[in-house]
């Protein structure tokens, strides 16, 4: 299993783009320069009234795949 951390601050304007139709992914970089694509809607559990902020690890598989994605304390 592969890992990335990112850190992220989206307002919650920005985030208001995903429920309007006109955006479905955000690309973050990571912590050691990769630009990551990710489905917007994987976001959604950490969006709040401000929008979504912190640092983030995301696990995926050797295909891509997202396994998990949780906010780092």
């Amino acid at each position: 299993m592969q890992s990335l951390i990112f850190d992220i601050s989206i307002a919650a304007q920005d985030y208001l783009r995903v429920y309007q139709g006109t955006a479905n992914r955000v690309r973050v970089r990571s912590r050691d320069g990769r630009t990551i694509s990710l489905p917007a809607r994987h976001l959604q559990p950490f969006l709040t009234r401000d929008g979504i902020s912190g640092s983030f690890i995301m696990e995926f598989n050797a295909q891509g795949q997202l396994l998990s994605l949780r906010r780092l304390p």
